[in-house]
């Protein structure tokens, strides 16, 4: 075994940034290598991580001479050859691959096979949960020396050995994770063994490198070996400056603050600057906010693939060729087509109008379009591009192809080659073919059987374990992870996310393992996790102009200061010292206020040539919304969305009694009605094309509701009135306003014994809200309306009522107590203000009332922007 020297870096003064860390560094090992008699360029400098490479290079080059091999662990493997190809079953670290093998092994035992087909859900995370603790295992057994490992694995199935109990589930799942783990190809990392420089020499920062460390206890007597320890010269080394911290509102105000400390440091030329990706929701925002400043950062934490562009164009897709489909899922996914993929583009909305106006829902009706239109045409050229993927069970490897042949069609291939997380996305799922020299992807592609949602879902976890790197055209600005700060030249330190969620936080316990086996297992236990964390911390406190931010409160909880900056509160608090509040150097705009005042258009000549109660109505609560929604004709585009809703339970509702009621010549037993009623709501149904499932909520209340409305109907027939029409379609011109006619439908129209015509509006919202508004007969429209358009002269006995449907006791109706002369009152009165209207007469925004706080044109008038009076 090498003698292994180690020394804390030895660094003039106490500012361990800039080029002082690497010209202390250079120094040692050069004179460490000068005492022993070593020449430097027989000699291997270990570094802790990558990005330390060139700061290295160029500090032991300044010292002339013949340089020694500078590398990582990982980038020195990487040199001596490519690692070993993962045979069939075996774990490969690629989560692609090893969760369809993971899912085979699990499979391939009884009690898995069981458990994929009683909990699906619960399979699929069992089987990702073995691919990341089979992926730790080996990863903890590559730093062993090949030798020992036997051992490593005996000990391991010990500490494993089954137990009888709770947890059983989890202890297979360990006990397969580590078999699995055993059974991994040699690692790149195992020719590190062979090697036998004249002298390893260690930068140790961070912790220690746990290979790095088993190559020096490994290395011969004759190997000389150097451990420079950053981590011991911590202590030494005090704050270049009092590290700030922001507390921010909210999440907005986090990423523009941070966005805005990072351009004041480059304005000042205080660069680079360590953007740290704590929280990487809020780094997102800032990172979209420094491009549309014109920074492109380099960002070495690299992007998840599911929140790219292309990501989202192949989910799109998936869930538009699923049978289950939305017309929503459908258009969301041809939206994101290269422009021309369905003809003009003028097609494919002309397709979308189609099915709002038709309602269709679900992707499967555009069937129903019809046939000799264009929109039909059109959709019938979606489906031949979606053939491929028809919902079967097929293989893997077949699943890949028909998704290629798709995109190949619709012209999203060539986009996806010439964008960089489209390349990444191709390489990680071997769309391009990459793995087709992969026996372990041959293998596992042309043995796994899949559905479309099976298909989908491994798509989705795939590109959920895959990151790319996006190019970058301005490295002053270096979005890095707190690992990645060590001894870095950094200027500046904008830290978003130092609240006790994201950093200092407890580790999230692992699902199979305690801290004990952990530590059996030669994994980190949560002690072990938390002080690398401090560590790290207490490294990044050594940069200058460190500024930490974070928001106030989350989700409707609080948040507050990290743990790791509450103990350094204390220890400052102690110092007679304490953190700084960060600047903030958001821009102060001075403007002018100019009032808004409350919109009073006019339209005249505009009116159109019929028009309803709703109409009626909103001329009444607010004339803009009149303007808005019926001269001007805005319309909000409905949701292709087959969710029941109100509405569709009113129009059926509507339709089954009026059969109901044109069918019913006499009374019957009330048993014998109820089960017509309900018969006949069934064929409505069937008539409507309503699926059962859709339909399900429907049947339910007309269920409660049948013996309820056939009592109440029996004791009217008892006291004599007569049903006489349903769903009338009536028209009154106005003479006032010639070419303008009232226009509605009546729900339905009774006769009494004394000639009275009773008319009915059937109601299936609130019986509260209707009582309030019949309180005051003239602030009723709708009765009042239909009882002009059944009897404009006034010349016939009238009366009203609205019959609430929902209520839970016996139906009673609610009359509106002066229909006859709140109709005639109308007709005059709603003449003239049309008449006015008409010829030019403003429409005002009233903005009172709950009327505003549902309305579709609030943001049109600007509600909420007028001034005060």
């Amino acid at each position: 075994m090498a003698a292994i020297a180690r020394h804390p870096l030895e660094i003039a003064g106490d500012r361990p940034h800039g080029g002082a860390p690497w010209t202390a560094f250079a120094a040692q090992c050069r004179r460490w290598a000068h005492d022993r008699g070593l020449a430097l360029r027989d000699c291997i400098v270990l570094l802790p991580f990558a990005q330390l490479l060139p700061l290295a290079q160029q500090a032991i080059a300044a010292g002339g001479g013949w340089q020694p091999r500078i590398e990582t662990t990982q980038s020195l493997a990487r040199s001596l050859g490519p690692p070993a190809a993962a045979q069939p079953w075996q774990l490969s670290g690629d989560a692609a691959l090893d969760r369809l093998t993971a899912a085979r092994l699990l499979r391939g035992q009884p009690q898995g096979a069981e458990w994929a087909r009683l909990d699906p859900r619960g399979f699929e995370r069992g089987v990702a949960l073995l691919v990341q603790t089979a992926q730790e295992l080996a990863r903890a057994a590559a730093a062993l020396p090949p030798s020992r490992r036997p051992a490593h694995w005996a000990a391991g199935r010990r500490t494993l050995a089954p137990l009888p109990g709770p947890g059983v589930r989890e202890r297979w799942l360990a006990r397969v994770a580590l078999e699995w783990a055993a059974q991994a190809p040699a690692p790149a990392s195992d020719r590190l063994w062979d090697l036998r420089p004249a002298a390893w020499m260690v930068l140790q920062a961070g912790g220690p490198d746990p290979l790095a460390e088993a190559l020096l206890d490994a290395a011969d007597a004759a190997v000389a070996a150097l451990v420079v320890d950053a981590d011991a010269a911590l202590p030494a080394w005090s704050l270049p400056e009092l590290p700030a911290l922001a507390r921010c509102p909210g999440f907005e105000q986090e990423a523009r603050r941070a966005a805005a400390l990072v351009l004041q440091h480059c304005a000042a030329g205080q660069t680079p600057v360590a953007l740290v990706g704590q929280d990487r929701l809020v780094v997102r925002r800032v990172r979209a906010l420094l491009e549309r400043a014109g920074l492109q950062p380099v960002d070495e934490t690299g992007w998840s693939l599911p929140t790219t562009r292309a990501a989202a164009l192949l989910m799109g897709l998936l869930r538009a060729a699923s049978p289950s489909a939305r017309s929503d899922d459908l258009f969301d996914w041809l939206k994101t087509l290269p422009p021309g993929a369905l003809g003009a583009p003028a097609q494919l909305e002309r397709l979308e109008q189609a099915c709002r106006r038709l309602g269709l829902a679900r992707a499967v009706d555009l069937a129903r379009l019809a046939p000799d239109s264009a929109e039909a045409q059109t959709a019938a050229l979606v489906r031949i591009m979606l053939a491929p993927l028809a919902d079967r069970r097929r293989l893997l490897a077949e699943w890949l192809r028909a998704v290629r042949a798709v995109l190949e069609d619709c012209g999203a291939w060539a986009a996806l080659q010439t964008d960089a997380a489209g390349q990444a996305l191709l390489r990680a799922l071997r769309l391009a073919g990459a793995g087709d020299a992969e026996p372990a992807w041959r293998d596992a592609a042309d043995a796994t059987m899949l559905d479309l949602d099976e298909f989908a879902a491994w798509v989705d976890a795939s590109l959920d374990a895959a990151t790319f790197q996006p190019a970058a055209s301005h490295p002053d600005v270096v979005i890095a992870p707190m690992a990645r700060l060590l001894l870095r030249p950094f200027a500046a330190v904008v830290w978003p996310g130092a609240d006790d969620r994201q950093l200092g936080a407890p580790p999230a316990p692992h699902a199979l393992f305690d801290d004990t086996t952990r530590r059996e297992l030669g994994l980190p236990d949560a002690a072990a996790l938390r002080a690398r964390e401090r560590l790290l911390f207490e490294h990044a406190l050594r940069l200058p102009r460190l500024s930490f931010l974070r928001r106030q409160g989350e989700g409707g909880e609080p948040l507050v200061d990290s743990p790791l900056l509450q103990r350094l509160a204390l220890d400052l608090a102690l110092q007679g010292r304490e953190l700084a509040p960060a600047a903030d150097p958001g821009q102060v705009l001075e403007v002018t206020l100019t009032p808004r005042q409350r919109p009073a258009p006019a339209a005249p000549g505009r009116l159109p040539a019929a028009l309803s109660a709703s109409a009626a109505e909103a001329l009444r609560e607010c004339p803009y919304r009149f303007l808005a929604r019926h001269l001007l004709r805005l319309r909000e585009d409905e949701e292709l969305d087959d969710a029941v809703e109100k509405r569709d339970y009113g129009n059926w509702l509507h339709a089954v009694l009026l059969r109901f009621h044109a069918e019913r010549e006499a009374p019957a037993p009330a048993a014998q009605e109820v089960a017509r009623l309900l018969a006949l709501a069934e064929q409505e149904r069937h008539a409507q094309g309503l699926a059962e499932e859709v339909a399900l909520p429907f049947g339910a209340s007309l269920a409660s509701l049948a013996p309820r409305y056939v009592e109440w109907l029996q004791r009217r027939d008892a006291e004599g009135a007569r049903w006489q029409a349903g769903e009338q379609e009536r028209r009154v011109p106005l003479s006032v306003v010639p070419g303008v006619e009232l226009q509605g439908v009546i729900d339905r129209i009774d006769r009494w014994p004394d000639g009275t015509l009773e008319l009915l509006d059937y109601k299936t919202g609130s019986a509260d809200a209707l009582r309030r508004k019949l309180r005051d007969p003239q602030e009723d429209t709708q009765l009042a309306f239909y009882a002009a358009l059944l009897d404009p002269a006034g010349s016939a006995p009238l009366a009203a009522a609205y019959l609430p449907l929902d209520s839970s006791g016996p139906l009673k109706p609610l009359p509106h107590p002066q229909v006859g002369h709140s109709a005639q009152r109308l007709l005059r009165e709603l003449g003239d203000e049309l008449a006015r209207v008409q010829a030019g007469a403003p429409l005002p925004a009233l903005g009172e009332g709950s009327v505003c706080d549902h309305c579709e044109a609030r943001g049109l008038c600007r509600r909420d922007d007028w001034s005060a009076p």
